[in-house]
């Protein structure tokens, strides 16, 4: 009686176990063709998983050569949704750079075509030229002469700037808040630029080995082991996303560094004195320093004569000189602001910029949380989800960010002492252009270091009280105009000079 007892529980319990051991394939062939590839060589139902290198290797509907297509594909995936991230923060960089472009040659009133144009010429020199013209025009009419002056005349006369600083207070002013308005908006566009190429060449980088045995495990190991609904627990997806983009995240502090430097640019466009404000002011500025001149004119070629010669000596016209025409109003770079719209929508503009860039901040270490996010299971199912192994809540702790955290990773295996040195280039970048744009801040640029002492000398001359510029001699780079003005000649003048300088200065805005 007992012998059939025991072959009935024997034969009980082999019907038990056969599904288990020869469950179906069938999701898995389905999702495998879905995934364009055949089904030559998928078995019909599981197989022992022991040839597997990636996968556990249990019970399994995935052989080595499935593993390695699969593998290759997750790889292939992960690195097309960190393209198309990429390519979105790309997009925003180029709308940044291109509207703050067409803002600022509006404001300015040059088409924005210019500023595709490149140019050699240094912006300190283009003034310094500027306001070299400027005293020649000025003193060829209070000479009262037409005649050309000879250049080594000209190159005397332009040298008295250093000591007279015959336009006052107003060449030395005008000319750091120029070059500073300029310079930073310049280098601004330039860190817009710079940016978008880090971008795009560290998305082409791709991704490690590794990493491509990692993503399996993580993506594609459910399907193979009959778990294809149940997604990643998000902890383990974040291990293995920081692995994989380790180098990536180290780009973060000069990432970050820059995208404050660029804020901080951005909020000294709207704070007096504004961008608006300097440039809309130029005409008036040249009209009050033309003003000084004319004020000052007798003491002014008293001096040049006595070091230059007189006009007669030199055979070029009488020493006789203009008499000075004086305004009974004076407009000042105060009375003469952009109106208060033009103002209130520069402000709104950069408050957008800088909202803009601040979602930007932490991209690179917010890159593998934005990635699991769509990948992995929800709060909600963290009990319930792939942990590498089996459906169950994954317990290592989650690493920090960059490569020399990942030293303990579990899931990505990786050499903290090799980083890629491409990515390490281009951290460099982010870094140098860090330090261009903060010297764009303080008026300076390589371009431009060399004269930082123009801008900060003093001395004693026509000026009062060391205020005045101290202007680099010019060295004409056309042959001026010798036909003096008439009545209204120190205004007109000013003005078709004044023409002379935008072409030049914005140009510089790209190299």
């Amino acid at each position: 009686m007992r012998l059939p007892v025991l072959l009935c529980v024997a034969v009980s319990l082999c019907a038990a176990a056969s599904p288990e051991e020869n469950r179906s394939c069938t999701d898995l062939r389905r999702f495998y063709t879905g995934k364009g590839f055949t089904l030559e060589g998928v078995p019909q139902t599981e197989i022992s998983g022991e040839q597997l290198r990636m996968c556990p290797q249990g019970q399994t509907c995935c052989t080595s050569s499935m593993e390695e297509r699969l593998a290759n594909l997750s790889a292939k995936e992960t690195e097309g949704q960190i393209r198309k991230a990429g390519r979105s923060l790309q997009t925003t960089l180029n709308t940044l750079r291109t509207s703050f472009r067409s803002y600022f040659t509006d404001l300015h009133g040059h088409s924005e075509g210019s500023l595709e144009q490149g140019s050699s010429l240094s912006l300190d020199e283009s003034l310094s030229d500027f306001w070299s013209r400027l005293l020649e025009r000025q003193f060829k009419i209070s000479a009262n002469t037409d005649a050309s002056l000879s250049e080594d005349y000209l190159e005397c006369v332009a040298k008295q700037q250093e000591t007279l600083r015959p336009f006052g207070d107003v060449s030395r002013d005008m000319k750091a808040k120029v070059i500073r308005a300029y310079v930073t908006a310049r280098s601004f566009i330039q860190a817009l630029s710079i940016s978008e190429e880090v971008v795009n060449k560290v998305l082409n980088v791709s991704l490690g080995p590794e990493c491509l045995k990692a993503l399996m495990k993580l993506v594609y190991c459910p399907h193979c082991h009959g778990l294809s609904s149940v997604k990643p627990c998000f902890n383990y997806c974040s291990n293995v996303m920081k692995g994989c983009l380790a180098n990536q995240a180290d780009l973060s502090p000069e990432w970050d560094n820059l995208i404050d430097t660029m804020i901080e640019v951005v909020s000294s466009f709207s704070t007096e004195p504004s961008l608006d404000a300097v440039l809309s002011s130029i005409p008036a500025r040249i009209y009050e320093a033309v003003h000084y001149l004319q004020e000052n004119m007798n003491t002014f070629t008293t001096k040049v004569y006595r070091t230059c010669g007189s006009l007669e000596e030199s055979g070029r016209g009488s020493p006789g000189l203009h008499e000075q025409k004086t305004k009974s109003s004076q407009q000042t770079a105060l009375e003469y602001r952009p109106s208060p719209t033009a103002g209130l929508r520069l402000k709104a503009q950069m408050l957008d910029l800088i909202k803009q860039l601040k979602v930007m901040h932490q991209y690179w270490v917010k890159l593998p949380v934005e990635l699991c996010k769509k990948l992995a299971a929800g709060e909600s199912n963290q009990d319930k989800c792939w942990n590498g192994n089996t459906k169950a809540r994954y317990l290592p702790e989650v690493m920090g960010d960059g490569l020399a955290n990942q030293i303990n990773n579990p899931e990505v295996e990786l050499d903290i002492t090799k980083p890629d040195m491409n990515i390490r280039q281009q951290i460099m970048q982010l870094k140098i252009m860090s330090s261009r744009l903060k010297n764009a801040l303080d008026g300076n640029d390589v371009d431009f270091q060399d004269a930082s002492d123009d801008i900060s000398g003093s001395g004693s001359g026509v000026c009062s009280g060391g205020l005045c510029a101290l202007s680099r001699p010019g060295l004409y780079t056309f042959t001026p105009d010798s036909k003096p003005a008439g009545a209204s000649a120190p205004q007109r003048s000013t003005v078709s000079l004044l023409l002379l300088l935008p072409p030049v200065t914005i140009l510089l805005l790209q190299r």
